[in-house]
């Protein structure tokens, strides 16, 4: 319940901030060209609202509804299809009265201050934290294979991946990712050979309906973490940070490896090898019908595992002027990485589209604890996810009433007002069938998966 309650603080924050902003970048623009500003809301206020204020003509406030926020903006067909106004003659202050370009850059000053925030972001991030990471080409003796999604694939323990689709991964976490996309994974099996990997069509729904959704780890040794009461060796002399290293004197060094040599054993006794406090030690120990020790392997994290010298992580510290450029760079990546994964959505045959998520499957992004950097990060790819949503073409989105007003600028007509308010109601209902859809996947795995 506390994990719950921690995630939903961050998600609740993190939207705040950027409902905030985003309006703010409608608000400030209108406000420098003289349209008038009667809302400005954070969260919608149907019927009510849970505090307001007015100053001058505008009316601040905090709607109950979480769903983002909005500025109502004289003159405009907007969400809240108050269309009283538009009977009246055109008023100078009115937003139907600004020139084109001023209606454009209206409209654009949402999505601007959210990409503007994501660099803005990425780059204090960069510059109070710096960057760490596990390099591909760390990976020396290759990657541990964890589910039967992968080596139905065709991967093995111990593969390297050259590229996928020419394109060499820097980064070990980045693969599964770039992986979305489909081709070829070319990879170097462990004893040399190379070999051309296809991803299937519908890789991203076989990902998605997998529970793990973890294809690949990097390897570790075999070092006890727990040994269950119920463990047939209990009782063998096994102890908790042993470090397992020869089965019947012959030495692995993985815990991936061990896992494949113990199911020689199903059922017999071996004699195991431990490292213990830096002193080699034998200790006899059954091996159950499963081909299983009976205790739980401690999953070091990267940090540990590079102290006992098993990886090379990359780490580099950044100065201010250099964080800008890095960050601007990291936000640009993100956004056409972005916009790569939103055109697999509208492809049915990838059936991406299953793991469209609402609120649950984005508050779930949060960590079960408070940490600055990851809610930083989070934050600004969720930044970049309303930028880009928000560009939609859809009527009731800045994109498409940017789409109607770049149509007035070309033809030199405006689309009548009539035909507006119908277009803003079908893209409202639209965005609610959308909006249905993405809570109803979340909980459909919550009741199902």
């Amino acid at each position: 319940m506390e994990e719950t309650i921690i995630k939903a603080a961050q998600f609740l924050l993190s939207l705040s901030i950027l409902v905030v902003l985003h309006e703010l970048g409608h608000f400030i623009p209108a406000k420098l060209f003289g349209a008038r500003v009667e809302k400005f809301y954070m969260f919608f206020d149907w019927k009510f609202s849970l505090f307001k204020f007015k100053r001058g003509e505008t009316e601040y406030g905090i709607g109950w509804i979480p769903l983002g926020g909005y500025v109502k903006i004289a003159g405009m067909v907007d969400e809240s299809m108050d269309t009283e106004q538009l009977k009246q003659e055109p008023q100078p202050w009115e937003f139907r009265s600004k020139p084109a370009w001023q209606r454009i850059i209206i409209l654009l000053g949402g999505v601007t201050v959210n990409v503007l925030l994501a660099m803005v972001i990425h780059s204090m991030v960069l510059f109070g934290w710096g960057e760490k990471y596990l390099p591909n080409e760390s990976l020396t003796d290759g990657m541990w294979v964890t589910d039967s999604l992968a080596t139905d694939m065709g991967f093995r323990n111990g593969d390297k991946v050259i590229d996928i689709n020419g394109k060499k991964i820097e980064r070990f976490s980045g693969i599964t990712g770039e992986m979305l996309y489909g081709g070829i994974v070319n990879v170097q099996h462990e004893n040399g050979s190379t070999e051309g990997l296809k991803i299937p069509e519908n890789f991203i729904e076989s990902l998605i309906d997998n529970e793990k959704k973890m294809l690949f780890l990097y390897r570790m040794p075999f070092i006890i973490g727990k040994i269950p009461d119920e463990s047939q060796n209990k009782e063998s002399g096994l102890m908790v940070k042993d470090v397992i290293v020869a089965i019947n004197g012959k030495k692995y060094t993985y815990f991936d490896e061990y896992k494949v040599a113990l199911k020689e054993f199903s059922g017999q006794p071996i004699t195991l090898s431990v490292m213990r406090d830096g002193s080699p030690t034998d200790v006899m120990v059954n091996i159950n019908d499963k081909g299983q020790i009976g205790v739980l392997n401690s999953l070091l994290g990267l940090e540990d595992l590079q102290k006992l010298g098993y990886y090379q992580l990359s780490t580099r510290e950044y100065g201010f002027f250099e964080s800008i450029p890095a960050g601007i760079s990291k936000a640009g990546d993100q956004l056409s990485g972005y916009v790569r994964q939103l055109k697999l959505i509208f492809n049915p045959s990838t059936g991406a589209y299953k793991g469209v998520g609402g609120f649950a499957a984005i508050g779930n992004l949060f960590p079960p604890v408070w940490d600055w950097q990851t809610f930083w990060q989070l934050t600004a790819f969720l930044s970049i996810m309303l930028a880009v949503l928000n560009l939609l073409p859809i009527p009731a989105l800045d994109g498409g009433h940017v789409m109607f007003t770049l149509y007035e600028m070309i033809t030199g007509r405006k689309p009548n007002e009539k035909f507006l308010e119908y277009a803003q109601m079908a893209g409202i209902i639209l965005l609610l069938s959308l909006f249905v859809f993405a809570n109803g996947n979340d909980v459909y795995k919550l009741i199902f998966k």
